[in-house]
């Protein structure tokens, strides 16, 4: 059962890298970071992870959920979930227990569904 409290910090941005913003390095977060600007390097996360439609990573995520609107240039690994919206653009490999794509995504990779990730 999942607990009030951990649904509502699913909701709570601890940090945004801004549509116009870019940056490089690494990312360490233990919340959810939401990408609308250029990022490049390494993102690592026990939270989610949300990259708007005008988000543009060259980076692998490594993540509990990822939600993704824009483009991705890397690999995806998630422990619980991955959605990829319509406007996503995904070119590299996807490792998840569970996949939601809607209609008009673009996704060019291996895809391996593995309940025990």
């Amino acid at each position: 059962m999942t607990q009030p409290n951990a649904m509502y910090e699913d909701f709570v941005v601890n940090s945004i890298i801004g549509e116009g913003s870019e940056f490089i390095g690494e990312f360490k977060v233990d919340g959810l970071i939401r990408i609308d600007g250029k990022f490049k390097g390494l993102i690592d996360t026990k939270g989610k992870v949300l990259i708007g439609k005008t988000g543009v990573v060259d980076t692998d995520i490594r993540a509990r959920i990822v939600v993704a609107g824009g483009t991705i240039n890397g690999n995806i690994y998630a422990s619980e979930r991955v959605i990829l919206l319509s406007t996503c653009k995904l070119y590299g490999d996807l490792v998840t227990p569970t996949l939601v794509v809607e209609n008009g995504v673009f996704f060019q990779g291996k895809c391996t569904i593995n309940p025990h990730t």
